[in-house]
């Protein structure tokens, strides 16, 4: 019997080394709990935002779901959405917004983090705010024996 597979297969090419353009891009907005940058209560919240958009009919266009690490006890998630949901936090994103693709173990964000400062200096563009996408959960990469993370941060 094969294992269950939550999470789509990621295809980084789309999103590597990319800026893209948003005008009010619909997301709903949650709150994970963390210690020292690490995740607490990811999945509950993550399953808490599914349910919302499996109930308002909706969906969430490339699995997008951005993290925005706020301090060492909390973070902020975003995921994308096609319309409003009823009962969430409903927000958008507006400006353009500079991609590049990591793949490895999350001990390396660090270094990721570096390269995409020199990466968006060399693009002549400044950073605004940045988010990490962790584009599995741990189980589906290491299924797909790949754990890519975005990092796409809003530069002007």
């Amino acid at each position: 019997m094969e294992e269950e597979i939550c999470c789509p297969k990621f295809n980084p090419t789309p999103w590597d080394r990319k800026l893209f353009e948003w005008k009010e891009k619909k997301f709903i907005k949650d709150r994970v709990g963390t210690f020292m940058y690490m995740p607490l209560n990811f999945g509950g919240v993550m399953k808490r935002l599914d349910e919302q958009v499996r109930s308002a009919q909706a969906t969430i266009p490339s699995n997008l779901c951005l993290s925005d690490h706020t301090s060492k006890w909390n973070m902020d998630v975003y995921c994308a959405v096609d319309k409003d949901i009823p009962g969430a936090n409903n927000i958008t994103l507006s400006g353009k917004f500079l991609c590049k693709v990591y793949e490895g173990p999350f001990q390396d964000t660090g270094k990721w983090s570096e390269d995409f400062k020199a990466y968006a200096t060399n693009e002549g563009v400044s950073i605004k705010k940045w988010f990490m996408w962790y584009t599995t959960c741990p189980k589906c990469a290491k299924k797909y024996g790949k754990n890519y993370v975005v990092i796409i941060a809003q530069v002007s």
